[in-house]
C-alpha cells in the first residue's frame, strides 16, 4: 500500500480533516493576531485561535480525569499541524504530549492549562514551546538566543515574510489533536493497537514518505529516502 493510502485512511478514521481547527487566530486576509504577555520581561506572540485553545483544553481533560480515576486508558495527546488541500490533510508537524512526566507524576504539559498558558500541551508561549519558539523567529524583539534553525524552518513554510509586526500566513494553517487510547488501532493497522510514543513515530515515518518536501518534523525524518520511494511508486 502507497504511504500517502495509509497515511489518508488513518486521517479519515480519525476525522482530522473535518474535525480540525484553525491553528491560529487571523483576520480575513491570514494576518495572524499577536498578543503582549509578562510583566518584567514583556513578549508579543502568535495568538492560538479561541477553537485550537479549546481543543486542547477538552481533549487534555479526558487525560485528566484518566489519571484521576486511575483507569490508564490513555498515554497522552497526538497533534498535528497542517495544510488543507483538496479534501486531503497535508502533515506539517506532527507531535505528542504525554500525560505522565518525570517521576510518573502528571507532565507539567497537561497540568493546569487553563490559568497557565506557558507549555500548553507543547503549543505554550513560554520558549522551548512550539507558539513560544515560533513567536521568537516571526516578530520582531524577541532574542537572538530565542531563535532556532527549526523555527526558522517553520517561519518560511508558513508566512508570507519575517520577522513581521503584521505576519501574514501562506494559507491557512489547522490543527487537529487526540487523547490517545492505548488499544487504539495506529495509522499502520498491522502493529495492532499502539502505545503512543510508537504511534507518533509512525506517523512521522509515514507522512515522511508520503509528504517529504512538506513535512517539518526532524527526527524520523529521512526526505532523500522518502522522495525516492514517490518517485519510484509514481
Amino acid at each position: 500500500m502507497l504511504h500517502k493510502q495509509i497515511w489518508d485512511g488513518f486521517c479519515h478514521e480519525q476525522k482530522i480533516y473535518e474535525s480540525s481547527v484553525p491553528l491560529f487566530a487571523t483576520d480575513c486576509d491570514l494576518r495572524v493576531q499577536t498578543k503582549i504577555v509578562g510583566k518584567t520581561q514583556v513578549k508579543t506572540l502568535l495568538a492560538r485561535s479561541q477553537a485550537m485553545e479549546s481543543m486542547v483544553l477538552e481533549q487534555v481533560d479526558i487525560l485528566l480525569a484518566d489519571l484521576e480515576q486511575g483507569t490508564y486508558m490513555y498515554d497522552g495527546l497526538i497533534y498535528v499541524m497542517f495544510f488543507k488541500e483538496v479534501g486531503r490533510v497535508v502533515p506539517l508537524y506532527i507531535g505528542k504530549a504525554e500525560s505522565i512526566g518525570r517521576k510518573n507524576a502528571v507532565s507539567v504539559n497537561i497540568r493546569g492549562l487553563q490559568g497557565d498558558k506557558g507549555k500548553f500541551a507543547r503549543w505554550g508561549d513560554g520558549y522551548q514551546y512550539h507558539i513560544g519558539d515560533l513567536s521568537a523567529v516571526v516578530l520582531p524583539g524577541h532574542s537572538n538566543a530565542a531563535i532556532s534553525n527549526k523555527y526558522i524552518s517553520w517561519a518560511e513554510s508558513l508566512f508570507v515574510s519575517y520577522p513581521s509586526i503584521e505576519p501574514k500566513l501562506k494559507k491557512e494553517v489547522f490543527f487537529w489533536c487526540s487523547a490517545w487510547s492505548n488499544t487504539s488501532l495506529g495509522i499502520w493497522r498491522d502493529f495492532g493497537a499502539t502505545r503512543l510514543t510508537f504511534l507518533e513515530y509512525l506517523m512521522i515515518g509515514v507522512a515522511s514518505a508520503a509528504f517529504p518536501m512538506t513535512l517539518l518534523n526532524r527526527e524520523g525524518h529521512s526526505r532523500v529516502s522518502s522522495v525516492s520511494v514517490e518517485e519510484s511508486a509514481a
